[in-house]
């Protein structure tokens, strides 16, 4: 992870993986929340995928992008689409649980999008790693040339 691209969308996923442990814990406690969990069970078995995903995506492993893209474009898949019909077709009106439940699918469904995006538009990064440290002695062709060329002119004679 070298791009600021990579530490954000961690940084995100963490955050959103961190606010859906705070909506399973005030279901479990039956507080009055603004963002109910669809199917309770399912969600405490998404946090832990997620913790997974989290893993791979920072290994910078493509399996991790698809299996978050797989297992949230399940959960959140189905209620962005259960919410989105019924607006489409005219025949419902949105209240602020919905809108919420809209909104935070939204993300849920953005969010594993732009990982595995951005883990496929580098896949450059892994395969040739570039490290300014190192990069200036074995990659400078010129510098090389340079060496060779002065290298060339130092005649010193012994006596």
């Amino acid at each position: 992870m070298k791009n600021l691209t990579s530490y954000l969308l961690v940084m995100f996923m963490i955050l959103f993986w961190g606010f859906r442990i705070l909506v399973a814990v005030n279901a479990s406690l039956d507080s009055d929340f603004a963002v109910k969990p669809m199917d309770f069970t399912m969600e405490i078995a998404l946090l832990f995928v997620t913790l997974l995903c989290i893993v791979l995506v920072v290994k910078r492993q493509i399996v991790g992008g698809l299996l978050y893209v797989f297992s949230y474009g399940l959960y959140f898949g189905v209620d962005l689409y259960n919410i989105l019909m019924p607006i489409v077709q005219g025949t419902a009106t949105l209240g602020l649980d919905q809108v919420t439940s809209l909104f935070f699918s939204a993300i849920g469904m953005a969010l594993p999008l732009f990982v595995l995006l951005e883990l496929l538009l580098d896949k450059n990064s892994k395969n040739h790693p570039k490290d300014k440290k190192t990069d200036w002695f074995y990659k400078n062709e010129e510098y090389d040339r340079e060496i060779d060329e002065r290298a060339d002119k130092n005649n010193y004679r012994t006596l």
